[in-house]
């Protein structure tokens, strides 16, 4: 049977051994929290929701809603005016209600760290959000 390494754990398999990288291994995982109250967003509007600090690698994030958001697409991203509005969860519903919920793009969560400090928004991209509600998004990453 062979034994296969990933990425990180690669320098186990050389003689002699090289410890794995930081931030993706060992790293400290650290949290940016959101409590969006509901009220008509519109499909112009952008939600900040944090900055993820240079150096640092996202990881997979959650999303929970008391209410279903309907047929209101969203993307989570560092904006169309910064980058790519779905690098972290591509624009799609929402509908599942006081169930958290991953999300994550593979190519946004991937070994590469941001070079440097990097704002990320919630984008509506189509209908409005409900009226009345509460949105929970929380971001997840690794720093050295």
């Amino acid at each position: 049977m062979a034994i296969l390494y990933s990425t990180e754990t690669a320098g186990f398999g050389t003689s002699p051994v090289s410890p794995p990288r930081a931030p993706a291994y060992g790293g400290r995982v650290k949290a940016i929290r959101n409590v969006i109250t509901l009220a008509s967003q519109t499909t112009s509007d952008a939600i900040h929701l944090g900055v993820i600090p240079a150096g640092a690698i996202p990881l997979p994030g959650v999303l929970a809603a008391s209410a279903s958001l309907g047929s209101s697409v969203v993307a989570i991203g560092t904006n169309s005016t910064h980058g790519s509005n779905g690098q972290l969860r591509a624009a799609a519903t929402f509908t599942a209600t006081d169930t958290p919920t991953f999300f994550g793009v593979v190519a946004g969560i991937d070994d590469t760290p941001y070079s440097s400090d990097t704002p990320i928004y919630l984008t509506i991209a189509t209908a409005n959000l409900p009226a009345s509600g509460t949105l929970v998004v929380i971001l997840y990453y690794l720093q050295p």
